[in-house]
């Protein structure tokens, strides 16, 4: 088995690097305009506020009259608001790429992996991760350059005003301690609020997935008040958690906000008295009112910009929870994505059609699962073109364990499988159609139209799409369907029964025309009369190789092969009549001694 590596995880300075190498275009950009905006064309206008004001008294230190700086604040005005345009467009446009690159290695990561391995937490928590998670942090680093572009100008401000008054200038930078002792006292506070929230928001998203999933389950055992009880504590508790979350962060916004008012009276009380001593002039006290205001943002952008931090480092660390087994870098990998014109053609990654299946054999195949002795060890299967092998075996025997092993659903510990007598490095990317084709217990059906969940993207005619249903036995229900074929099931195909669910999954499989089918016990949902059907429509195809879960009699009766599995270990192989003659458990299985069912 395929063990995931212990490693740091990726932190906030190496997902801001990473997506800046992916568009390094734009964040150098989004960082032009922003010190442009604020150390050039702000400052240029708090210049010219001063200079305007003193051409009043007729100190300014050019001779420029009212209209005319009135007519140089409107350009600037002017370029300031084009400039400002730009950097919101530039804004977006990062924002939106930033997050579409890190929701798509998301779900490439997850794609590739094991079906089993695929989500370490609930569907609603992970929907929370790529939506909340993945904009917190593309907003975050983006946002962060206020903090640069409003320092930039602090600078720049702080050598104005010292230059003309060093006194005043102290008292305006003072509540910046403030902010900092605040900021670093709130980090760890930030850090588990956000985290409750986001858990609690995914709870009641993957509780939603639920409630759809097992809607059936609910209403035959009148479940649906203590359903809708337990949906009300969800919400409740995510309400709470929201709450705290964002009370805490206008807390310490209002702190920040009103310490700097404090500091904007106390340079107001000092600027004025100097302004009566003749140490300032009015264009003076123009500029320091003026900086007054960017002087708040900087020691405010300060303070959010720590709580910022702790905050898009708990979303990194939950997307990076997503990415398990991955390099910390592959979240933030670059990739193609396609935000505007049209969208590439769809690649198609099936394997080519390989040479014809001569055999499929196993050796030493072994998979425990994690934290126990369960699972399947050291089997060796082989398998025949043309064959009929049924896997049987009482509850737990690892039957199903042993298909997900074989296709690589779940990742193998060791053991070997061949194609023919060559060696399968990745059974997940080869064994799948048109080379092999699988069905589980509980086949998963989409809310589309019946003929979507038959095709599921697949190029195919009626003709093909006919006979599939036929070969599935699923021609006679489509009379009782609304729409036939169009009919759209509802999500998770709550509006067919359990044996049409199958039979829909049956079509899907036969339409690809794989070499290997594997079932895992089809027919259990399924009346004696359409399952007879089903095999012998299935039997039909004479090409194809079956490889079979199941404890039906008229199966084991059918079967080339019938694999015993007990404890996780082939008991016995052999066609049934042997097999009845020399094992205990094939016997106890027949006989109906002990109970059946799949694991």
């Amino acid at each position: 088995m395929t063990q995931i590596s212990e490693r740091p995880p990726i932190s906030v300075v190496s997902a801001w690097w990473g997506l800046i190498r992916c568009f390094p275009g734009l964040y150098s950009l989004t960082t032009a305009l922003r010190i442009v905006i604020f150390v050039g064309i702000f400052q240029a206008n708090g210049l010219i506020i001063r200079f305007y004001f003193d051409s009043l008294t007729g100190s300014a230190p050019l001779a420029w009259g009212p209209n005319a700086w009135a007519a140089v604040v409107l350009a600037v005005a002017l370029l300031r608001n084009g400039l400002i345009f730009t950097d919101m467009y530039v804004f977006f446009r990062w924002t939106f790429s930033t997050a579409a690159t890190m929701r798509k290695n998301l779900l490439e990561h997850i794609l590739s992996m094991p079906g089993a391995r695929s989500l370490p937490s609930s569907t609603g928590e992970a929907i929370s991760r790529f939506r909340e998670d993945a904009d917190e942090v593309g907003n975050f680093t983006v946002w962060a350059l206020f903090l640069l572009a409003t320092g930039g100008f602090g600078v720049i401000a702080l050598f104005t005003m010292a230059r003309i008054n060093l006194r005043v200038t102290v008292f305006a930078f003072l509540p910046l301690l403030i902010v900092v002792v605040v900021a670093n006292l709130a980090r760890v506070r930030v850090q588990q609020y956000r985290e409750a929230n986001r858990f609690a928001a995914g709870n009641v998203a993957g509780f939603i997935g639920e409630m759809f999933e097992h809607v059936q389950a609910v209403q035959v055992a009148n479940a649906e008040e203590s359903m809708l009880g337990h949906f009300e504590e969800l919400n409740e508790n995510r309400r709470k958690n929201a709450l705290r979350d964002r009370l805490f962060n206008e807390v310490l916004n209002s702190t920040f906000h009103n310490v700097v008012n404090i500091g904007m009276g106390l340079i107001l009380l000092l600027a004025g008295s100097a302004l009566r001593d003749g140490s300032f002039t009015i264009g003076d006290f123009s500029l320091f009112a003026y900086y007054l205001t960017f002087v708040t943002n900087m020691i405010s952008t300060i303070g959010t910009f720590f709580a910022r931090w702790k905050q898009a480092g708990v979303s990194i660390g939950r997307m990076d929870r997503l990415m398990q087994g991955a390099q910390p870098s592959d979240l933030v990998r670059r990739t193609p994505i396609h935000l505007s014109g049209a969208f590439p053609p769809a690649r198609d990654q099936s394997p080519a059609r390989p040479e014809q299946l001569q055999s499929l054999s196993t050796s030493g195949l072994t998979y425990r699962f994690p934290g126990s002795e369960k699972g399947i060890f050291d089997i060796d299967l082989r398998l025949e073109r043309g064959s009929f092998t049924v896997v049987t075996g009482r509850i737990g025997a690892g039957k199903t364990t042993l298909l997900r092993v074989l296709l690589g659903l779940l990742p193998a510990e060791s053991g070997e499988i061949h194609w023919n007598g060559r060696l399968i490095h990745e059974p997940a990317s080869f064994l799948v159609p048109p080379v092999s084709a699988y069905i589980s217990q509980t086949p998963s059906l989409f809310s589309e139209s019946l003929r979507e969940n038959i095709l599921l993207g697949l190029e195919a005619d009626d003709a093909k799409v006919t006979q599939a249903v036929r070969a599935a036995a699923l021609d006679t229900d489509l009379e009782q369907l609304e729409n036939g074929l169009e009919t759209v099931v509802g999500p998770r195909g709550v509006r067919l029964s359990g044996g049409q669910r199958q039979r829909a999954a049956a079509a899907r499989m036969f339409i690809r025309q794989a070499e290997l089918l594997v079932c895992d016990d089809l027919s259990s949902a399924l009346d004696v009369e359409t399952e007879q059907q089903l095999w012998e429509r299935l039997f039909a195809r004479q090409d194809a190789t079956y490889l079979v879960v199941s404890h039906r009699r008229p199966l084991l009766q059918r079967a080339d092969q019938i694999v015993v599995l007990r404890s996780g270990r082939v008991e016995d192989t052999g066609r049934l009549e042997p097999l009845l003659a020399r094992c205990p458990e094939m016997r106890s299985l027949w006989e109906g001694r002990v109970s059946d069912g799949s694991a």
